[in-house]
C-alpha cells in the first residue's frame, strides 16, 4: 500500500471521515491535530523569506492536487488547515496534503 506522501488527490464525495479514520490517519504524521472539522498544524521558520519559500512550494502543491489549504501567514510562522468542503470535513485528501506539507519543510529550513 502506498503512503500518503505517495498517494495523489482524488475527487470526493460522499460522508466525511469518521472520528475514529481521523485518528488513525493522524497517527501517520507528525504533529497535526484535528480541529473543528478539519486538520491543522502550525509550523515555524527562522524567518519570513523561508515562512514564504514553504508557503509559495505548498501552493505549488495545492494547486497540482487540486485540493487546497487555508493558510495563516506570519514572519517566521505558517499554520495550515486542510479539510474538504465535498463531504463536509475531513477526507484522505486532507491527509495526503497534509504529508507533502511535512515533507516541503526539510527543504525550506
Amino acid at each position: 500500500m502506498k503512503t500518503l506522501l505517495q498517494q495523489h488527490c482524488q475527487h470526493q464525495s460522499g460522508a466525511a471521515m469518521s472520528d475514529t479514520q481521523v485518528h488513525d490517519h493522524l497517527a501517520q504524521l507528525s504533529s497535526w491535530k484535528s480541529t473543528g472539522g478539519a486538520i491543522e498544524k502550525a509550523f515555524t521558520f527562522k524567518n519570513f523569506h523561508e515562512t514564504m519559500a514553504f508557503v509559495n512550494a505548498l501552493a505549488w502543491i495545492a494547486h497540482t492536487e487540486d485540493h487546497h489549504p487555508d493558510l495563516q501567514v506570519g514572519y517566521d510562522r505558517c499554520t495550515v488547515r486542510f479539510s474538504t468542503h465535498s463531504v463536509g470535513g475531513i477526507s484522505v485528501n486532507d491527509f495526503i496534503c497534509a504529508a507533502k506539507a511535512d515533507a516541503l519543510v526539510s527543504f525550506v529550513a
